[in-house]
């Protein structure tokens, strides 16, 4: 699904179903260095479930045209500007990593439009090590295999997981190669560099009233689960699922994430 954002080309995939506005609808945000394919086990399920599944690639990422955006705030903008070129007047904002800092911003810019919140892999502040920001900056390709070994607990996911002796970690390392090469503009040290400045999360989770499901891995180097202890606080009639896994949850806890957000979009107003 292309769509017309800010005069520029946005993609979203919706799941494999033709995208129904009257229906609950949860916006599917990615990471860093990623695009829409990191929800490929969330997303078809959701959309047959009943659920209107608009997970898009976010500016410079993926199939959407640049440039990246450089701030969490320019980010939060341009999603709730998709949800007014998709039609969209409320829906479940599910955000991992960086897309979690995104899908916060734009529930404290446009609370009316937010049903409610999925926060993956989240933390805050959402810092950043200098060394790994001066990695991004000056060697995106080594960057790029430090942030796929630590972002999974294993190098093949366990046998009860989707596609047992595939190897997450390549996956996850194409996938980032791919978005270096669509986009050579250093894309990985301008998202790492909006997640380390974002400075309104405290404000941000203060402000929300909404539903909100956090989902941690108990095995996540990248943002450990203690580091989102600010956000739960903060949001204190948030649910807490804690999956065994790594940052990479999509990949490596697929339907405990699924269950979780298909239970928040069933479960939030309309």
């Amino acid at each position: 699904m292309l769509l017309d954002v800010h005069g520029r080309q946005a993609y979203c995939y919706t799941g494999g179903k033709p995208f129904d506005a009257a229906l609950p609808v949860i916006v599917l945000v990615h990471g860093a260095q990623n695009d829409h394919s990191v929800w490929a086990l969330q997303s078809r399920s959701l959309a047959h479930a009943g659920v209107a599944v608009l997970a898009p690639d976010l500016p410079g990422h993926g199939r959407s045209a640049g440039p990246a955006l450089d701030t969490v705030e320019a980010m939060a903008d341009w999603l709730l500007a998709l949800l007014d070129a998709a039609g969209i007047e409320r829906a479940v904002l599910a955000g991992h990593s960086m897309g979690s800092l995104i899908a916060l911003e734009a529930a404290l810019r446009a609370p009316q439009r937010v049903s409610g919140l999925g926060l993956v892999g989240t933390a805050y502040p959402m810092r950043v090590s200098d060394a790994l920001l001066a990695t991004a900056r000056d060697d995106e390709p080594a960057a790029i295999e430090m942030v796929a070994g630590w972002s999974h607990s294993a190098w093949l996911p366990r046998p009860s997981t989707a596609g047992p002796g595939t190897s997450v970690v390549n996956v996850a390392r194409r996938l980032m190669q791919r978005m270096a090469a669509r986009n050579p503009n250093r894309l990985l040290h301008t998202d790492f560099a909006a997640c380390n400045a974002y400075a309104n999360g405290e404000a941000a989770a203060a402000a929300v009233a909404c539903p909100v499901t956090f989902v941690l891995g108990t095995r996540d180097m990248m943002t450990p689960p203690r580091s989102s202890a600010l956000l739960t606080g903060a949001i204190g009639h948030g649910k807490v699922v804690k999956v065994e896994a790594g940052h990479a949850i999509m990949a490596e806890a697929p339907d405990a994430l699924r269950l979780a957000l298909l239970a928040l979009a069933r479960s939030a107003p309309p």
